[in-house]
């Protein structure tokens, strides 16, 4: 008989398969092929049984001259092919003579009976080849196992099922295959029906990735598979070790809420396969002993014959039990099909797999979603305690679908919980919020709560009643009904600070994933709760901040008495001395100064741009918030303004006219609420203002109370500048009053030193002009050492009372002050001032003096105070030697020696001052 091919040259044809398909081959099989389906049929005929190649049944049409074999007409082969064709069983490298087929082969022996005669071309029909293989099934056998391609069988076998299925349609069995189930024949067979089952999977998937839905599939595959009448699933509840049946309805959603049982034991059959882990097949199940109420809708679907089996999980978890029936009637499942069933779970497996994995996915993006909507709810919203706990203990509710929700603090100092907002429904809300909020304490170890704040442990019970811990009590009251109690502690940084309790879930009891997602949650709750505890603290502070400065801005702020007497004064056209250099304001009165200080600003800038009340209720406020301290106070802040007015009125082209005011106020307001300490005192005592302003520390506090002053009612003086203007003017006064801190002195002189000795200064330059702003802001400051000898000396008097008072501060906490703050060492007084007039003092007035020529006074009034002070110091130093018994020979020798060591303790006075300096004020 001729070979099917085996699709390399995609025919289906029977005739001989040569050794390589050749176009000859090829063209001989085409023909042949045309010129049968020419020749006229019979209902035998290959092209009414289209199995005749394979089965070897049908025969040439009697009479006809051209025998047909194996499909191809002799005539046309013989027209085309070499002269004879190889038979079954001969070897293409033994030529035989003639048309003779020797007798045929099975497993290389030659089996010869009455029908095996040689044959001759005539007696080679298809007939005769079916009737061969019939009687040898073996050779058959291990012909096709040997020569057949797989992929061609299962081709074969295909068509098969196709053409009893039609058939079956066309003798009305309603498409179903009456035959027995043979696990042979289904390995080939169902090939199409198990790519149509991955493809329905898939889709599945793609549309409701969900894992009932994808058992649900399956299981209809499965059962049609088997030739099943009926499917049941039921899928298996871990957390309440339950199995459900599962229903799903047109709309594709499903129901899992129905019929259940337990999964141990039992006496159900699906419950005794899920305990066991066996599949059973079984004949009218409820005649079986192991399980005697056998099927649950056994009455209702006419169960007789069941195949039950356990679907298992990747991780060995059962995940449901397949239930497949048969009705009374039908043919009993066998080993066959439950061998099927096995090999679809192999692959719907893997679908399930894919199905769990999407729906953690899931799981875990909603979880995700859910705490970023917790997040930015709690922490946009944060308004006070209450309401953030009704918001935390409503997302609660819905993250683990319970009835019900408590949320109890600790109060660690009395070893309590309380709680305001308790037993919480989901009909409260913010909209609707609880009516009641009387607060409830009690004490830690009671109840369910008290034993999670105690343990600091999860407790799920799923019985509540069942348990001791459970207290009835709150139920015997209200008349609500507990269930089931979720409680989880909250912490932070390891402490317990809060028990969340969820009561009664929505459908069946708390499982593992509520507890792993509610931990989850519970991590975010606490951060939220401790963050309200801040902003709770915050918030106080925040209020009593506001008090305390409504209280400084009542008490500091101009008193009324004194605006309404300065209101209705005229501001002076002249105030003879007031520009001069040497100008006293020591034996000035208080409200004098202020005077003084209004006509400065008037002189200046006049009252075209600018209110008068506004200025003297500034300037009147301004006096109030210098401290009664004994240098740092009104009268050096005026003295200060005073200095610069005169600069500014002797050299009117140096600075610009919004520099100018910024100059003047920056001046006047540059000591504001000065305590008599330097910085570095506050840094060392670690000063609430040196925890806010770690450099420049009382500077910035000075600039900040400035505009403090100026956001008071009525106080704006810059309230008709436009708002550029505004904005420069205060970022002008914020350089020039931090200008002020000596620390800043020194690298400001180097810079502008060296663009004077560079020849680089240039009036037209911005960063120049802020450079030559802040030296002439540290020749204000220190304007006193400019004064006449008089003033100078009694100055001196009240800054040194001042170093004193935070000596002895610095006393009291232990430490030793520098010379120049100690009490005891009055003496050092002219040295350290020495130092201080030409370490600082000097080379500040020389700067500016190259610079503003007009302010030569300043410097001759300085330089004669060192000379002064020299002297002083020459004396001092006199006494304590006369006093130690060591007279000096007036020799020259002696004199240099003298100059010498006085040289040197002016060195050693500056390098003091230097060193306190780079942390705090210390000039005058």
């Amino acid at each position: 008989m001729g070979l099917v091919c085996s699709g390399r040259c995609g025919q289906d044809a029977v005739g001989p398969e040569p050794t390589a398909h050749t176009p000859t081959a090829r063209r001989t099989t085409d023909k042949a092929i045309a010129a049968a389906a020419a020749a006229p049929h019979t209902p035998n005929d290959a092209a009414a049984n289209p199995d005749r190649g394979v089965r070897g049944e049908g025969s040439a049409a009697k009479g006809d001259s051209n025998q047909v074999l194996g499909g191809v007409r002799q005539g046309e082969e013989e027209a085309v092919m070499p002269a004879r064709t190889l038979m079954v069983g001969e070897s293409p490298s033994h030529p035989v003579p003639g048309i003779v087929a020797p007798g045929l082969a099975v497993n290389g022996r030659n089996n010869m009976n009455s029908h095996d005669l040689p044959l001759t071309a005539e007696d080679m029909t298809g007939e005769a080849v079916g009737q061969y293989l019939r009687a040898h099934p073996e050779f058959l056998e291990s012909w096709l196992m040997e020569q057949v391609e797989l992929e061609t069988l299962e081709r074969w076998m295909i068509r098969r099922t196709q053409r009893d299925k039609q058939k079956s349609l066309e003798n009305d069995t309603n498409g179903k295959i009456i035959r027995k189930t043979s696990l042979s024949r289904w390995k080939f067979c169902v090939h199409a029906d198990k790519r149509k089952m991955l493809q329905e999977l898939t889709s599945s998937l793609y549309v409701r990735p969900n894992k009932p839905h994808v058992l649900w599939e399956l299981t209809r595959c499965i059962s049609s598979a088997v030739n099943a009448d009926g499917c049941n699933l039921y899928l298996a509840d871990l957390d309440t070790n339950t199995l459900r049946r599962y229903v799903e309805s047109k709309d594709g959603e499903g129901d899992s809420t129905g019929w259940s049982c337990g999964v141990m034991g039992g006496e159900w059959l699906c419950g005794w396969v899920a305990s066991s882990r066996q599949a059973v097949r079984v004949t009218y199940p409820i005649t079986d002993p192991r399980f005697p109420k056998g099927c649950p809708f056994a009455e209702e679907q006419d169960v007789h014959h069941a195949l039950v089996m356990a679907v298992m999980q990747s991780d060995g978890e059962l995940a449901a039990v397949l239930e497949l029936y048969r009705r009374r009637g039908s043919e009993s499942f066998h080993t066959e099909d439950e061998e099927i069933v096995n090999s679809y779970l192999v692959w719907g497996g893997i679908a399930l797999h894919y199905a769990e994995l999407y729906h953690s996915m899931v799981k875990q993006r909603t979880l995700n979603e859910f705490i970023l909507s917790v997040v930015k709810s709690i922490f946009q919203d944060m308004v006070s305690m209450d309401t953030l706990i009704m918001k935390v203990m409503n997302f609660a509710q819905r993250l683990v679908n319970a009835d019900r929700a408590s949320l109890f603090l600790v109060d660690s100092k009395n070893k309590q919980l309380y709680a305001r907002i308790f037993d919480m429904g989901s009909e409260c809300s913010e909209d609707n919020p609880q009516q009641s909020f009387k607060e409830i304490r009690f004490a830690i170890g009671t109840g369910i709560a008290g034993i999670v704040a105690q343990n600091g442990e999860v407790l799920n019970i799923p019985d509540a009643y069942a348990d001791p811990r459970f207290n009835r009590t709150v139920d015997q009251l209200t008349g609500y009904v507990t269930k089931s109690i979720l409680c989880m502690p909250i912490f932070i940084r390891g402490n317990v600070i809060g028990v969340m309790q969820m009561v009664n879930k929505a459908s069946g009891v708390f499982n593992k994933e509520d507890e792993e997602s509610f931990q989850m949650f519970a991590i975010y709750c606490g951060l939220a709760l401790h963050h309200a505890k801040l902003y709770d603290k915050i918030r106080r502070s925040e209020q009593k901040y506001k008090v305390a400065l409504e209280m400084m801005s009542y008490h500091s702020s101009c008193a009324p008495l004194e605006l309404d007497m300065l209101s209705k004064e005229e501001v002076p056209n002249v105030l003879a001395g007031v520009d001069d250099y040497y100008f006293c304001a020591m034996n000035l009165e208080d409200m004098t100064k202020v005077r003084h200080a209004i006509y400065m600003f008037v002189d200046l800038f006049g009252l075209s741009r600018f209110e008068k009340d506004c200025l003297i209720r500034f300037t009147l406020t301004v006096k109030k918030n210098y401290r009664r301290v004994p240098y740092h106070n009104w009268t050096h802040g005026f003295s200060v303004a005073n200095a610069m007015y005169a600069i500014i009125k002797h050299n009117p082209k140096s600075f610009r006219p919004l520099e100018c005011l910024a100059l003047f106020i920056g001046s006047l307001c540059h000591d504001l609420d000065h305590r008599g300490k330097n910085n570095k005192f506050m840094l060392e005592t670690e000063s609430p203002l040196a925890a806010i302003y770690t450099t420049s520390t009382l500077e910035h506090h000075h600039f900040n109370q400035t505009v403090t002053i100026l956001q008071q009612e009525g106080h704006n003086i810059f309230g008709k500048l436009t708002s550029t203007e505004y904005k420069q003017v205060l970022g002008n006064i914020k350089h020039c009053i931090l200008a002020t801190d000596l620390a800043l002195f020194f690298p400001n002189k180097e810079k502008l030193s060296q663009l004077v000795h560079d020849g680089q200064f240039d009036w037209d330059n911005a960063d120049h002009r802020l450079l030559i702003e802040a030296i002439a802001m540290t020749a204000c400051d220190l304007c006193a050492s400019a004064k006449p000898w008089e003033m100078q000396a009694e100055t001196v008097k009240v800054i040194f009372e001042e170093f004193y008072e935070q000596g002895d501060a610095e006393k009291a906490a232990g430490k030793n002050p520098i010379p120049m703050m100690d009490r005891t060492k009055v003496n050092e007084q002219a040295e350290s001032q020495v130092g201080f007039l030409s370490g600082i003092c000097i080379p500040c007035y020389e700067l500016l003096h190259k610079l503003i020529p007009n302010t030569k006074p300043l410097l001759e009034g300085c330089k004669s105070n060192l000379q002064t002070w020299k002297k002083i110091a020459d004396e001092k130093r006199k006494e304590s030697k006369n006093s130690d018994g060591e007279g000096e020979e007036e020799t020259d020798t002696g004199i240099e020696e003298v100059n010498e060591e006085e040289e040197e303790e002016g060195v050693e006075a500056l390098q003091d001052i230097k060193d306190e300096c780079v942390d705090g004020k210390t000039g005058t």
